[in-house]
């Protein structure tokens, strides 16, 4: 363990400014489009404009790069610019970036966004069609000859472990599903707004890759997300209330591979989820008790009852009854699942507005969030607060 001490980022930086396009199945305009579409949205929330900004951060798998969308966006001089890696596990790492860049004084006002044609255009859930030879992608020769090429398939290897150790069914991952749509279905936003599922719908859902169904997997999506991140003191003058970066983290495991780690010695946790879980509680003080609302990271469903279990809301093997009593307001927008698939920056987004008392679902009193990034992959986490 490289980090046991906590760091001093906390209250430093805080998400002042959100915005989205909306979340189809085929945009009908470039991604380039939905990024600055975002991007003025979320400057509009923030009271801010584009000469205001001077940092910007994305994803590496992003099709725009930060220069081109300054440029489409009217945006000038850029003193910080930024990329995170391993895909949806880049989430919340890009506002931990964007704050570190405002804490030291290398940027004022960092852009974070993320925006696709996932859906219409290339479908990341398709897996892998080709890839250029690198060390990164020799993992994957222990796995795509045997016919695991998509995600979906790599999660279930992981998923089957988990439910053969602790004597579940795939029923077990039902509950995540039917809680996020259940908040989906009142989110006028969500691709399944309306459309609320039972435990039962879910079982009778056709198998993807066992024991994985339709219902346990995320909801491939078009559409674009930007947040505004800036200091503590000036977000206090903007016209929202400012949602704290409290606590920041990113984590790697031992043995971490892109969703192949099949070689470690225990499949039914996420040791990279964990390493960003102590992180998090060490640098905020905080423990599982204190969150409000979680907004876990949903690509697919097995993978929400592990980071419960490695945040340590629940004992190992437990965390679908967890789920299913409803003891932590879950993924109030409806999640990746049922809101749309945005690599998890639909998710922070969500927090913000918990915190600021405008979701669609508010948790009442709602003052402490946790949000995570992909995960079977090296991912990210955050914990948001309210001010004061």
């Amino acid at each position: 363990m490289s980090v046991r001490t906590r760091d001093t980022l906390g209250g430093r930086a805080a998400v002042a400014g959100i915005g989205a396009t909306e979340f189809s199945k085929d945009s009908g305009r470039s991604e380039l489009r939905l990024v600055v579409e975002a991007v003025r949205a979320a400057l509009d929330d923030a009271g801010l404009t584009p000469a205001d900004v001077d940092g910007m951060v994305t994803f590496t798998m992003d099709t725009s790069p930060e220069i081109t969308v300054a440029q489409a966006a009217g945006i000038g001089e850029l003193s910080f610019f930024s990329r995170v890696h391993y895909g949806g596990g880049a989430a919340c790492a890009t506002v931990q970036q964007a704050a570190l860049a405002v804490a030291t004084g290398m940027a004022e006002v960092v852009v974070c966004y993320r925006a696709f044609n996932e859906r219409s255009g290339r479908r990341f859930g398709s897996g892998v069609q080709h890839r250029e030879p690198s060390a990164e992608g020799a993992a994957l020769g222990w796995s795509l000859p045997f016919g695991l090429l998509t995600p979906a398939s790599w999660v279930a290897m992981a998923a089957q472990r988990y439910l053969y150790t602790y004597g579940l069914t795939p029923d077990a991952f039902g509950h995540v599903a039917v809680v996020d749509r259940a908040y989906a279905a009142t989110n006028p936003a969500a691709h399944f707004h309306g459309r609320p599922i039972t435990l039962a719908d879910h079982a009778a859902s056709r198998w993807i890759a066992e024991p994985l169904r339709l219902l346990d997997c995320c909801q491939e999506t078009d559409g674009g997300q930007a947040l505004v991140v800036t200091s503590l003191e000036r977000a206090r003058d903007l016209p929202h209330p400012p949602a704290v970066v409290t606590a920041a983290a990113q984590g790697a495991g031992r043995g971490q591979e892109q969703m192949t780690s099949f070689y470690r010695d225990d499949l039914t946790g996420l040791p990279e989820t964990g390493v960003v879980a102590r992180q998090l509680w060490r640098t905020s003080g905080m423990g599982p008790a204190d969150i409000d609302v979680g907004i876990l990271y949903d690509h697919f469903t097995p993978f929400v009852l592990m980071q419960l279990e490695e945040f340590g809301f629940c004992e190992r093997g437990t965390a679908a009854d967890f789920v299913a009593a409803r003891t932590l307001p879950l993924n109030t927008h409806g999640g990746q699942i049922g809101e749309g698939y945005l690599h998890g920056m639909n998710g922070i987004a969500e927090a913000v507005r918990q915190l600021r008392g405008t979701a669609v679902n508010q948790i009442p009193g709602a003052a402490r969030t946790l949000v995570t990034a992909g995960t079977g992959v090296p991912t990210s986490g955050l914990i948001l607060t309210a001010d004061g």
